[in-house]
């Protein structure tokens, strides 16, 4: 069934469509915004662009640019660091395209460097400059499915690379003496989708491109920087503190876009099993898959964003089977796509998509950013992404053609979503949010420094480089015998190179091996193993269902077979945290707020195995996994006991309205930071060792923390203004997933007070607001 299948319905018709699977007095649709079309601005092709250059791009039907791609071109062409932060499907390739392809053909030993986030993106953008066909360019992509023979080949000929941070790090900047002749001709390095270098990733990031300039600098290169980024609070500044450089930034968007309807949606409520037994929200992932099932049968191409690995291959799967019952063989048209895959399975998925073989993808956000995907008609968001940056960006894949679109956020039974679906000016009346990483992290910096100086010894002229707080961290290396001093410099001690991950993933992945062939069937990151893959947990791979019979962490393997289990596995963690110093404080009589650095341990202990139908917990079983230690940053807020029972709180439901607080309140940090609830964790007690007093901790779930727990508490009295309100306005009488239930709960959910919650929101916010 190869060929686009033309849609019949326009967005209006096809939300009226999945709206009439519902009565009419019980619509799922909580709010419609309807963005309206806006016409493009086209400017002349600036005097400085190569002919070459512009006849390509006319060949390929681009007969002017928009105002916004020549004028960051022109900052560009000029020397000028510049970042373009514009709409999705706006046209920022071709504001770093058109200086970048000038330059090389003006220029016939310069070279160029092209990052970005993802390996689809690169392999995207290589497909875009090929088709323009400059001779002369060879373009290539180096990452780490490129072969030694390929690796030879790009470091001899090819001027334009096109990689990602990773491949920068482990590879080129180590050999950068096999790179000379390409690092001392760098006239241009872009960085794409710049926003996603965020928290603990955007740090390390910030320092690979500062190593970047450093040996470029010394090779004679001065590249100039062009950044590509979505709409985000301050591009500027977060383009600067991301290079190192002042940057200027190109904000208006110009370009044509089509109309977008975009709706926001709440699954309903599913009568309860039992006359005593509370209802249940029906799930997102059950609806996403139906509105995906609907909207294939409608012929319309359309984009699943789902938030889990998981998730994607059960609403792939789930669609494929309802397809086949209505349609049989229409399935074929439906496939989940994720981060974990093999290359081969990726690029065959990528290319049905885009020749119109498949109809509509199930995928995480490994699609989120750049990929071209010309022709699509919708895009269904199974749960905010965390952000509103990454909501517009996964909403922006639909329309690309320049026609009209159709977006739906389905909310999960989460109190962020239950919130946002229930205040649409939080998502539609408010500007993205600010990008968050923090350079001077010691947890970053160090290593970063190591990585710097085994590639040649740090000077004192390279201090201002890494940032103020380098001079300390050299000298902290220097003592620990990292690091040694010689008269030309600080020196690399160790034999091998700095063992450094970029991601924060905690060691290699963990391979996924099917134990009776042997096949290799995909990755995961070490962190997420324990509770992925860990002994007896189910596992899902491109529909198939596999359980795990060991995981081994020492040699990064868990071995697993083909099984179709009717349960599903839920792991189970304990989780103590001990303050190690206080950053900065807020005394309100009975209240404290607290920023300072804790140390957490986390250890999962079990799992539960539940029935798939009902969700019943068939039972808990034990597992021995080694304890985790995480030095990090925190917010927290304590609060007295005469304060509580001030409030009506009484002193058995002070464990459960604590524990609900601090559910809501992780599930609400996204609104105001650039993380979602698995960057972050928490804790709760009635009475901490260390604050000796009742306390809600928020942390940053990585190493030195990712500067989400200091936007917190910069803003904790909105933050948590906004987490009361969460619990007050859900209908439930005593706790549910829409407001102080939690996914990743390691307790099970219990203690739980809703109402002790409210009360203690309510006098923390109380003495805040006297404070003042």
């Amino acid at each position: 069934m190869a060929g686009v299948t033309s849609t019949a319905y326009g967005p209006a018709e096809l939300l009226q469509r999945l709206r009439a699977r519902t009565p009419a007095t019980d619509s799922p649709i909580t709010h419609v915004e309807q963005i309206p079309a806006r016409t493009g601005k086209t400017a002349p092709w600036p005097a400085w662009a190569a002919q070459g250059v512009i006849a390509a791009l006319a060949e390929n039907g681009i007969a002017q640019p928009w105002e916004h791609q020549a004028a960051a071109a022109s900052l560009a062409a000029a020397g000028t660091h510049v970042v373009v932060a514009t709409g999705t499907a706006s046209g920022k390739s071709l504001a770093y395209q058109l200086p970048v392809l000038t330059r090389l053909l003006d220029d016939p030993r310069a070279t160029a460097l092209y990052l970005s986030p993802t390996k689809a993106l690169a392999a995207d953008q290589l497909r875009a400059v090929a088709k323009l066909g400059i001779d002369g360019v060879r373009p290539a992509t180096y990452d780490g499915d490129t072969s030694r023979e390929e690796r030879e080949w790009i470091r001899q000929h090819s001027r334009l690379v096109l990689t990602n941070p990773d491949m920068l790090h482990h590879s080129m900047l180590p050999g950068h003496a096999r790179w000379a002749t390409f690092l001392r001709r760098l006239a241009y390095v872009v960085i794409d989708e710049c926003h996603a270098y965020r928290g603990v990733f955007g740090s390390h990031v910030s320092h690979v491109v500062r190593r970047l300039r450093r040996l470029a600098a010394r090779y004679g290169g001065s590249p100039t920087f062009v950044l590509a980024s979505a709409t985000s609070g301050d591009p500027a500044d977060a383009a600067s503190r991301l290079t190192g450089l002042p940057v200027t930034a190109v904000t208006e968007d110009t370009s044509p876009r089509g109309a977008t309807t975009f709706a926001l949606w709440e699954p309903p409520l599913l009568p309860p099993e039992e006359p005593d037994l509370p209802p249940v929200r029906r799930s997102a992932l059950s609806e996403t898959s139906e509105l995906l099932t609907d909207a294939v049968v409608a012929g319309t191409r359309t984009l699943a964003f789902i938030r889990s690995r998981r998730g994607a291959e059960v609403v792939a799967t789930m669609t494929r089977r309802s397809l086949d019952e209505a349609v049989p063989g229409l399935g074929d048209r439906v496939a989940a796509y994720r981060a974990g895959y093999l290359k081969e399975d990726r690029r065959k998925i990528e290319r049905a998509l885009l020749t119109g073989e498949l109809l509509a993808l199930a995928s995480t956000n490994a699609l989120e950013l750049g990929v071209d995907l010309v022709g699509l008609d919708a895009v269904l968001i199974c749960g905010y992404p965390g952000t509103r940056a990454s909501l517009w960006q996964q909403a922006g894949r639909a329309g690309r053609d320049g026609g009209s679109a159709l977006a739906v956020l389905i909310a999960r039974d989460d109190p962020l979503d239950t919130y946002l679906v229930h205040h649409p000016a939080a998502l539609f009346g408010r500007p993205v949010e600010m990008t968050v990483l923090d350079p001077a992290n010691p947890y970053v910096l160090g290593p970063q420094l190591c990585c710097a100086a085994s590639e040649m010894p740090l000077t004192a002229a390279d201090m201002s480089l890494f940032g103020a707080a380098a001079v300390s961290a050299v000298e902290g290396l220097t003592a620990s015998g990292a690091l040694r001093k010689r008269p030309s410099g600080w020196y690399w001690t160790h034999p091998g190179r700095p063992d450094v991950d970029l991601r924060g993933a905690g060691g290699a992945p963990v391979s996924i091996v099917e134990a009776s062939t042997g096949r290799l069937l995909g990755t995961v990151d070490q962190t997420s193993s324990h509770v992925m893959l860990h002994t007896g947990a189910v596992y899902l791979h491109q529909g198939a269902t596999y359980l795990v019979d060991h995981l081994d962490l020492e040699d990064a393997i868990a071995l697993v077979h083909h099984e179709e289990p009717d349960w599903t596995t839920q792991a189970r963690d304990v989780t103590d945290v001990a303050v190690l110093g206080i950053r900065d404080h807020i005394s309100a009589g009975p209240v404290g707020l607290f920023l300072g650095d804790v140390e957490v341990t986390s250890q999962v202990v079990s799992y539960q195995r539940r029935r798939i139908a009902t969700g019943e917990v068939l039972d808990t079983r034990p597992l021995d996994l080694p304890v985790r230690d995480l030095r990090t940053v925190a917010v927290w807020f304590t609060i007295s006991p005469q304060a509580l029972d001030r409030a009506g709180v009484e002193p058995p439901d002070v464990p459960g309205a604590l524990h609900a607080a601090e559910h809501a309140a992780i599930g609400l940090l996204p609104l105001m930071a650039t993380c979602d609830r698995w960057d972050i964790g928490g804790l709760s007690t009635a009475n901490h060792v260390d604050t000796e007093a009742p306390t809600v901790f928020v942390y940053d779930g990585h190493p030195g923390g990712a500067g989400f727990a200091e936007r917190a508490y910069a803003v904790a009295a909105d933050w948590l203004a906004a987490t009361r309100e969460a619990i007050a306005a859900c209908t439930c009488e005593t706790g549910c997933p829409s407001c102080v239930q939690s996914p990743k709960c390691g307790n099970g959910n219990n203690p739980l007070h809703k109402p002790g919650a409210v009360q203690v929101l309510d006098t923390v916010l109380a003495a805040l607001a006297e404070s003042n």
